[in-house]
């Protein structure tokens, strides 16, 4: 019998059994789980502490080489300011199908870096109270990447290795736009059939299937000095027409569901008695889908086209782009998956789109499919209220587990 249909007769039977025993062995993990979330909460790692990002790098890296993963430790270079970002960790699982098997490729992304200066893990140590866990990260994302760590666990333990390949994706600069490892995660997630992204999820238990996009603009006007007193017949004032800028961008908004127009910072002039020649606006624009942010930057050329003040030019220039996760059929299908695997734990799922921005953005943007917010439940991120909701963690890791399982096989559904 061939290698193909040995796996077809045998397959069904193998993955019900596996699948069963997800939640037993979550519930089993619980108190090491507790027990990792507060050694990683213990260390400092905001986005600009490179060495407390290293330092649980070192400790993911531990555990996925024991877990069978060959690791990848990827060091980027130090930007012109001198600012070192910590080391990214691609790991890499080979599963038992190849592609032509009905294989997939799945990835898993989180980041190890919190919006947290150094020192707030001993001013504010890991403590639960009740079913609630706070620490600076506990929740973003410290808790999603244990649990992404655990269901990988989980799989290894249960035998579930009906993949291609299993990927996790840790990274050091998240909060802060992912500056050094965009190109990593753009490159990692363009050879996977699923992303997985493992923020936490919504404080309702909704897991995201969108995050709208964010492009950042910066519009120079250029005007012409002049004596204010004497002959301002002369000038071009480039701060009037930067006014007059502001008030067309900003009535942008409304004019298409779902995008954000926001002008917000203006620097105009240097002295009161002359008329002013330089002016700069910084514009964000967030939107759901890439069709609307073109729209917008269509709008925001015409109106630096049009200053409205005689001698004034503007240039436009699209800065940086964050690409939007949209809400597509292909990542429909995959909460479809997630939705079933919920059920058989007593979860109901819902799915929610959010205007905040994450690795998750640029996984999509490479075209492959991604469900986000697949940690455990957890809120008041960024906050000195940071939770997590420590009942969640079982359910949630063993949704996690099945989940990996059900799209890491074509022939699982």
């Amino acid at each position: 019998m061939s290698a193909p249909a040995r796996r077809q007769a045998t397959a069904p039977d193998r993955r019900q059994e596996r699948r069963a025993p997800f939640l037993d062995a979550a519930e089993a993990l619980r108190p090491r789980y507790l027990r990792d979330l507060a050694q990683l909460v213990s260390i400092d790692s905001g986005s600009y502490s490179a060495d407390g990002v290293d330092r649980v790098a070192d400790w993911i890296e531990r555990r996925l080489e024991r877990l069978g993963f060959d690791v990848e430790r990827v060091r980027f270079p130090a930007a012109p300011d001198g600012h070192r970002t910590g080391d990214a960790l691609v790991g890499r699982r080979r599963g038992a199908l190849s592609e032509a098997e009905g294989g997939r490729r799945v990835l898993l992304a989180a980041h190890m870096d919190t919006v947290f200066e150094d020192g707030t893990a001993a001013a504010r140590p890991f403590r639960v109270e009740g079913s609630v866990a706070y620490g600076p990260g506990v929740s973003d994302d410290k808790g999603g990447l244990l649990a992404g760590l655990t269901a990988l666990e989980i799989l290894r333990d249960s035998g579930a290795d009906a993949y291609a390949e299993l990927v996790f994706l840790a990274t050091p600069d998240e909060e802060i736009g992912s500056p050094a490892s965009r190109a990593l995660i753009e490159r990692t997630a363009a050879g996977a059939h699923y992303g997985l992204g493992l923020e936490c999820a919504r404080e309702n238990g909704d897991l995201v299937i969108a995050r709208k996009g964010v492009a950042d603009f910066r519009l120079t006007v250029t005007g012409r000095a002049a004596h204010a007193g004497i002959e301002p017949e002369r000038g071009a004032n480039a701060a009037l027409a930067a006014a007059h800028l502001t008030v067309a961008l900003q009535s942008l908004n409304g004019q298409w569901e779902d995008v954000t127009v926001n002008v917000g910072v203006v620097r105009a002039g240097t002295r009161a008695n002359i008329v002013c020649p330089q002016a700069e606006l910084r514009v964000e624009v967030r939107a759901a889908t890439t069709a609307d942010i073109d729209r917008v930057t269509r709008a925001i050329e015409e109106a630096a086209d049009h200053p409205g003040v005689p001698g004034v030019t503007v240039e436009a220039e699209r800065l940086d782009l964050c690409p939007p996760m949209e809400d597509t059929p292909a990542s429909r299908r995959m909460l479809d998956r997630a939705r079933r695997a919920a059920h058989a734990v007593g979860i109901e799922l819902g799915a929610a789109a959010t205007g905040g921005v994450g690795d998750a953005n640029l996984i999509a943007g490479t075209g492959t499919p991604v469900l986000d917010g697949l940690g455990p439940v957890g809120g008041a991120d960024h906050t000195p209220q940071e939770w997590l909701d420590i009942t969640s963690v079982p359910p949630r890791v063993a949704l996690l587990a099945a989940l990996i399982a059900s799209l890491g096989d074509a022939a699982a559904n």
